[in-house]
């Protein structure tokens, strides 16, 4: 089993390398131009990737994957459209769907079979979406954190391209959309701290310590960040992916307090904690944040990293005790209304 991971590893490694090298030259002059975060500069490092292989090799672990079928509650498209509360669905891995003041909005829609530029390997979903892309209805708003294959799903982006009024997305990250058939009209790129507003619901670019790219040769070519999402009723923070740093604060002294954050919480590693947090990180984020209530997110649905796949949640939920904040762990599918959050507070673990 080890040996088939790594040899997967490997191929798709190549194969994005050779992506890369087919497209690079193909790249208009102002794509090349790198971004970088504001604390924390990595670079790519051969010897970080064969650590990560022999890591794969040698790291044992029991539950990588769900010996259960993880619950899910199917969404029922009619429902959404005559919903009148403000409420959130989680998707699966860090895609959400909310219903905000009559307003359909997703954020990082993920719906392929695979979190890979294959879909013939590479990480697996452990469970189904609880609707499909197809039968979703129209979308008002999707707002995209950064390019990376478990946040930015091409496919799922061309069948929402018709059905999708807006798409918000950091710089550079629209050329993705385009040539998947997203009209050029409809996408809005920002750069940290830019806003729009659209149907009276403001959207906040924010920064994040991570990085972006889908090849070895395309890295921080585009731009990467979370989104602060404010109807002047809800005050909500999604983060996309980040390690953590002291840009949470700056975001919580800005646009806080938040009545709930979306906070990542999975998918960590010693050799990649920079750029993503450990659970007991992803707390101190919250806190950071002055959120209220806590949904942990990037967990549940593909493997990728080297942890047992509960292991996240197990970790938050103890943490979140500990330090004595409101923590959420809703099921797939499941319903969740923002106007009465503490209900949600101490329902059953379902992971357990």
């Amino acid at each position: 089993m080890k040996i088939k991971m790594v040899a997967g590893l490997i191929v798709i490694v190549g194969v994005v390398m050779l992506n890369a090298c087919i497209n690079k030259h193909n790249q208009p002059a102002e794509v090349k131009t790198k971004f970088q975060n504001s604390e924390w500069v990595d670079g790519f490092s051969f010897t970080n990737m064969l650590g990560i292989i022999k890591d794969y090799m040698t790291v044992s672990r029991k539950e990588s994957v769900p010996t259960e079928a993880i619950p899910v509650a199917e969404i029922d498209a009619d429902a959404l459209n005559e919903e009148t509360q403000d409420v959130v669905f989680k998707l699966g891995h860090s895609s959400l769907l909310f219903k905000l003041s009559g307003s359909l909005i997703m954020a990082d829609p993920v719906f392929s079979e695979r979190a890979s530029p294959l879909q013939w390997m590479g990480p697996k979903r452990f469970h189904q979406p609880p609707i499909t892309v197809d039968t979703l209805p129209n979308i008002d708003v999707v707002v995209i954190s950064h390019d990376h294959y478990d946040h930015l799903d091409k496919a799922a982006l061309a069948k929402l391209a018709n059905k999708t009024q807006w798409f918000l997305v950091p710089l550079k990250v629209g050329k993705h959309l385009e040539e998947v058939g997203v009209s050029k009209d409809k996408i809005i790129e920002l750069a940290w701290w830019q806003s729009q507003t659209i149907n009276g619901i403001e959207y906040t670019l924010t920064p994040t310590q991570h990085f972006s790219g889908r090849g070895l040769f395309d890295k921080d070519t585009t731009l990467w960040g979370s989104w602060v999402i404010n109807t002047g009723k809800q005050n909500l923070y999604f983060s996309g992916d980040s390690g953590y740093f002291s840009g949470f604060k700056e975001i919580g002294e800005k646009y806080g307090p938040f009545d709930l954050t979306f906070i990542e919480t999975g998918a960590y590693n010693k050799r990649w904690s920079k750029v993503h947090m450990f659970p007991e990180q992803s707390v101190q984020a919250h806190l950071d944040l002055k959120g209220k209530v806590m949904m942990p997110i990037h967990n549940s649905t593909f493997d990728l990293a080297l942890h047992d796949w509960h292991e996240p949640l197990d970790r938050v939920l103890k943490e979140s005790n500990d330090k004595k904040i409101r923590l959420i762990t809703p099921t797939v599918g499941q319903r969740v209304e923002l106007s009465d959050l503490l209900r949600y507070e101490n329902q059953q673990r379902w992971w357990k």
